[in-house]
C-alpha cells in the first residue's frame, strides 16, 4: 500500500498514515517506531511518501514495513 505521513509523534514513538483508498470517515493507519524499516523513524517527517503492508493487530490495523518512497 502507499501513503502520507500524516502526523508523528516522536515522543510516543508512533504515527499515523493517511492512505490511497482510504473511505471518508476510515482512520489513518496506526504505525510504531518498530515498524518503520527504511529510513529511521526519526528521519521520517509530516508529509513523507511511504509504502507498507497492512498488519492486524489486536487493536486492529496497522501499517508494517513501513519504507520512504524515494
Amino acid at each position: 500500500m502507499t501513503g502520507t505521513i500524516k502526523k508523528i509523534l516522536a515522543d510516543k514513538a508512533f504515527g499515523f498514515i493517511s492512505y490511497e483508498g482510504q473511505a471518508a470517515g476510515d482512520k489513518d493507519m496506526f504505525f510504531h517506531k518498530q515498524n518503520v524499516v527504511s529510513p529511521s523513524f526519526e528521519e521520517l517527517k509530516e508529509g513523507d511518501k511511504v509504502t507498507f503492508e497492512k498488519g492486524d493487530g489486536p487493536k486492529g490495523p496497522y501499517a508494517d514495513k513501513v519504507t520512504l518512497v524515494q
